[in-house]
Parts: C-alpha cells; structure tokens; sequence
C-alpha cells in the first residue's frame, strides 16, 4: 500500500483483549507492528505471543499455494496445484457427495484461529455457501459453550461487568483464570485498583505467575467451584451482609436458593475444595464487608463437568451481596453479548433444516461425513480424544479440504490445501470479548505467494460452482456494512467509514457502566438463582475416582508462549517453551519415585503423551499440569495432552472437559 505509513488493525486471536495494532508500512511492505497507544484497552502493549506476529507473516514454512496430497493420509506429502485445479477438483466432489449423501454428509469445521466477523469464527465467513448446499452447521462449543450457558440461566446473559471497571473494585477474585498468561491487560485496571486499596485474591488449582502477583492464591481442587461459592455465601450469610433490597427488587428464587447456601457449610465446603476452613471463612468475610467486588472468571474455569453450574452459581454471588448494582461490582467473563452486530446465518437459503454437529465431538461425529471443510482451526492439535480424531482423518473415503496458513497436523491429512491469508494481509471487524470496543482491520499488505481470504475464497468456490445466489458475491466491504445495520442503541453513530478511519470505536455504553443495576434481561426482569439441588456438580474426576485406575487430575492450562496451537511452529517461541513438562506436586512424585527433570508418560485408556517432570508445590497433591498448545508432530512422542482428553461433555452447552480427566505418570 504505497503512501500508507500507519496502518490501523487488530490482532484477531482467541483472546478477551483483542488489541488495537498499529502497522508501520514503507514501500508497501509492513516493517513493524506495536500495540496502539491511542487504543484505551491496549495502552501500545501486545503480548509475548502477538509481538512475533508480522515476523509470523513471513516464515519459511508458510503456505503460499494450493496443494494436493500425493502421500498417505498424515504424511504430510503434497505437491503444488493451481487455484483453478484446486476447485474444479473441489467442485466436483462436493458436487458428488450432495447426489450421492446429501448435503449434511458435509461437515465445515470453523475455529477460533482467528474472531473476526468476516474471516472468522464469530460471523459470516463461508455460511452463506454453505446453506446453498445444504451442508451441517457447526456448533462451535469448544471455548465458552457451559460457560454462556450457565451464565445466561441466571442472569439472562452471558455478558456482564465492563472489565475497564475492575479499576472501581475494592475486592478483586480472580478465579480459575491466569490474567498475566491469558489477558495481561486486565493487570493495568486491577493495578489501579490496588492503587486504591483493593486486595486480589486468585483462586486456581495452579500457583499460576498471576497467583504470585495476587495477595492471596486459594489453591481449589479442580472442578470444585460452585461448591466454594455456596460456602462462601454461606459466610455472608452469617454475617447478615446480604443486600435485602436487591434481593427483593430484582431477584427471583432466593428462599430456595437461600436453604442450598445453609447446607454448604464452610467446614464442609473445605473437604469438597481442598480449601482450608480458615481461607475460606476468611475470603468469606472479605466478600461480606467489601464493596465493591469484582469477580474475573474465563474459560478454563467451566472445563469441566459442572463448568456451566459453576458460572451459574458465583454468578448468583453478586445477587446476594448487591455488587451488581454497584459500578466495580458483578462478574466479568465476557463481553460478547454486549456486541449487537446484525449477523445473519442466512438461514433463508436452506432448502430445509439440517443437523447441527458438535465442535467437541470430531472423533464420534464424523462416521457419516464425506467431506471435512476445516478452517480457522487445528482439531487434530486441539481437540479432545486426538487419537480417536487421527483415526478418523485417515479415512480414504473422507474428503478434507484444510485452509490453513502453515503444515498443522491437521494439514498433514488433508486431501486438498488452500492457502490462506493472514491478519495484516486481509479486511476484517472484530469486537473484544473482554471489553467494550469495536475494531477494524486494514490490511497493511498484500498476501504473499496466492494466499486467498476466507471471504475470497468461498466467493471464488460459488462461483466455480455456477452458484447465482447474488449474496455469496457481496465484498467484505459490503459485509462490515451489513454487520453494522443492526439498528441496536449501541451502535449508533458507528458507521464503517468512522472505524475504517478511526481503527476503534467504543460502543455506546456508559462510563461507568453497571448493566444490571436496575434489572436484568431474564423473562421477568430478574435474577434467577439455581435450584436448591442444581448449584453444584461434582467433576468427573471426584465422581470416578473410588472405581478408576488413574487417580491423578490433569489440567491443561493455557501456554505463555502459544495460544492454543497457533505459534506452536514458531522457531523462537519454540526454543523459549523447551520441552513439556508436567508438574507433579512432591508427595505424588514420591509414591511414584519420579525425579526432577525425569522423562515420563502422562497415560489413561486414551493415551498418551510424553513430558519432563517438574516436582513443584504449584499444584496439589492429585492434581498435575501440563500446558496446551503444542503441535503434536513437533513434540517428543508425537502427541501433546489432548490424547487423554476425554470427547466428553459437560453439564451445559455441551462445554468439553479439558480439565476433568484422570491421568497416572509413568517413566518412559
């Protein structure tokens, strides 16, 4: 883009901060990309991860032109092909397969490689086409799903507080979430907080670098949060600090939920959470006598059997103490329901209703599938049960088409690669799910090699196709302009040429913003609390313990230096992370007679996967941890922790369990 020296854009990974960019551009080549320092969330600081991204851009593995298998299915063997071999070759085997099998025995496999609402998971990309056809629809459950679930039954939705708020809080809980590893940016508002006297308690299985920060960790046993919750209240209850307007003017189901809090006890409450009785009466009387609270949860808290009970039930937690009428009070786990953008499925160009397959369920749901349309996404590197998943891709009968940016694993049993473009290389709309702001993408370069955008390449495809349909061919511009029509109060005033000129826009919200002080968007108005019975379930793992083999619990946190797969090939990223490690607390690696630095299998029914033991108090006694993110193919063994992953959901919203699986530790 000769002439342009400052290209605005946003990063458009899976991650709450979703960062204002800026783009230096000389000789229309991009030559360094920083955080914006205009941005009110980003304040010019990107993460560990995103500061390597325009080197990313340019890395020698990268695809730069279609390609055909030529080997074995997970060989990895292709050879070059033109765009116009790659979708005459398409065209007739999705031709072939609709006759033959019908449009449902097509599975298009969207991500969350990249949020944008026009090249990514949260939007347009590709659905129009494929409604045209009659394929599946995708439920994409595998970040979120029990979470929103949970949340919405108590309070409507799964929106909440404005994390900008946290800076208002004078009691911060930080629970089951890494805000230093996973949303740094949050760190600034809790410093502000902390400036004026607000203490910081995480609650984590893991000693995280964020719990070392925090003034207090509460080391919880997995899975066992809602139980926490109940006794926490069970505290607040003691000390009559319950809000009784609030209660009365905007909730519903208080008495029932009330007797539920009175038989969770904090002495009970220790023994289901591995919590002493002293923290968590102390905790208990700090949420009793503080206002106002701030309660941070994402997602690897509801990863678990009960992960939407647990959302449902700390969410009541700001409904029995008032904090949700409070700016700085309430719950914060994400933004996205806050964004009102007029995204349409085109439900209207199916011929007739079609099955919905699971994102979780790759390895059970893709008997009766001919063609896997994979984007955005990495299964066989980020799904659960990965061997089950290996299995199936090598399937001759399955046609798999991947669009990818670099050789994943996933591309490695593709029938057919088409290259795809990368952020700084295409248009796009993106909203944060932890915050309260709009973003455009300008691209600050062209696509290198034939990199195609996902847009692109399905108008192309229609149009191979002979399809007439005049929507498939409507531009990216005219896309971003029909996602902002909604018409919704937020957005007024937001047109594309202001973000087009601006980069960001704050929606219409209040500063301070305190969405539920005067009701909530539940069919009554109110907050409704969870059923006495309802408001905890036990994890897995407590559940099989007595009958299973394996008696540690896996959790699978978030990488610092990846984000789930993406950058798991980056070279310095790479030599940063070392080799995997599993952390094992030291009395688990005394009865096993496992040493520091010791080389060992990590190994259920589902398999296994090879990693160094670092003996370490950061974890419990049953509990281990490893971190996600790795390619399997680049990882000693030739697998990473999902292969002991369970395909196994939850109790809402059909969320996975990447966190509730039984593991024991063997040495190689």
């Amino acid at each position: 883009m000769p002439g342009d020296l400052r290209v605005l854009g946003a990063c458009p990974l899976d991650c709450p901060d979703t960062c204002s960019w800026v783009v230096t551009v000389e000789h229309g080549r991009p030559v360094s990309l920083r955080g914006n320092p205009d941005h009110p969330y980003t304040r010019g600081a990107l993460c560990v991860k995103v500061n390597r991204y325009l080197e990313h851009t340019r890395a020698d593995d990268r695809v730069l032109h279609p390609l055909r298998r030529t080997g074995p299915k997970g060989s990895g063997r292709f050879e070059r092909i033109t765009w116009e071999e790659a979708l005459d070759e398409i065209s007739v085997r999705l031709r072939g397969i609709v006759e033959e099998h019908g449009g449902e025995a097509i599975w298009p496999y969207l991500g969350t490689g990249s949020l944008g609402y026009l090249q990514g998971c949260e939007g347009v990309a590709g659905r129009r086409f494929w409604n045209m056809l009659g394929a599946s629809k995708h439920y994409l459950n595998i970040c979120s799903g029990a979470g929103n679930s949970g949340l919405r039954r108590t309070t409507g939705t799964a929106a909440g507080m404005d994390p900008e708020n946290f800076a208002l809080a004078r009691l911060i809980v930080l629970w089951g979430t890494n805000t230093l590893t996973s949303g740094h940016h949050l760190w600034k508002f809790i410093q502000e907080a902390r400036a004026g006297g607000a203490y910081v308690v995480a609650i984590d299985p893991i000693r995280t670098r964020t719990a070392d920060q925090a003034d207090e960790h509460l080391a919880i046993r997995p899975g066992t949060d809602a139980a926490l919750a109940l006794g926490l209240l069970n505290v607040v209850l003691a000390e009559n600090a319950q809000d009784e307007e609030f209660l009365a003017e905007h909730t519903e189901g208080w008495d029932d939920f009330r007797e539920e809090i009175l038989r969770h006890p904090v002495e009970r409450v220790a023994g289901i959470t591995g919590i002493s009785a002293e923290a968590v009466h102390r905790l208990g009387i700090r949420l009793a006598r503080t206002r106002p609270t701030a309660l941070r949860a994402t997602h690897g808290l509801q990863r678990h059997a009960g992960g939407g009970t647990a959302l449902r039930t700390i969410a009541a937690i700001p409904g029995v103490t008032g904090d949700w009428r409070h700016p700085g009070g309430g719950i914060a786990f994400s933004t996205s329901d806050h964004v009102h953008l007029a995204v349409d499925r085109r439900d209207d160009l199916l011929a007739r209703p079609v099955r919905t397959r699971v994102m979780t369920k790759l390895a059970s749901q893709l008997d009766d599938v001919k063609c896997l349309w994979v984007y955005a996404a990495n299964p066989a590197g980020s799904s659960p049960d990965a061997n089950a998943i290996k299995r199936q891709l090598a399937r001759e009968d399955l046609f798999t088409v991947v669009m990818e940016q670099f050789s994943t694993d996933t591309v490695d049993y593709a029938d057919i690669v088409l290259p795809a473009t990368m952020q700084t290389e295409h248009m796009d709309l993106h909203a944060g799910y932890g915050h309260l702001y709009l973003l455009w993408n300008e691209p600050a370069g062209p696509p290198p090699g034939e990199c195609l955008s996902t847009t692109e390449t399905f108008r192309r495809l229609a149009r191979h196709m002979g399809m007439t349909e005049p929507s498939l061919y409507d531009s990216d511009v005219e896309l971003a302009e029909q996602l902002l029509s909604s018409g919704h109060p937020s957005l007024e005033g937001i047109s594309l040429d202001r973000l087009r000129k601006e980069g960001w826009v704050r929606m219409n919200y209040p500063r301070p913003f305190a969405p539920f002080a005067d009701g909530f968007p539940t069919p009554s108005g109110r907050l409704r609390f969870p059923p006495a019975k309802e408001a905890y379930v036990p994890p897995h793992a407590v559940r099989a313990a007595g009958s299973s083999p394996y008696r540690l619990t896996l959790i699978t946190p978030a990488s610092h230096l990846f984000l789930n797969t993406t950058f798991g090939n980056n070279p310095e990223l790479r030599r940063r992370a070392k080799d995997p490690v599993v952390l094992v607390n030291p009395a688990d690696a005394a009865e096993r007679g496992l040493a520091g630095g010791q080389r060992v299998r990590v190994h259920n029914d589902g398999g296994e996967f090879l990693a160094d033991v670092e003996i370490s108090d950061r974890v419990a006694a049953g509990v281990v941890a490893s971190p996600k993110g790795r390619w399997p193919k680049l990882t000693p063994g030739g697998a990473n922790p999902n292969v002991v992953v369970a395909e196994r959901d939850g109790d809402m919203g059909r969320g996975p369990a990447f966190h509730d699986n039984l593991v024991e530790i063997s040495p190689v």
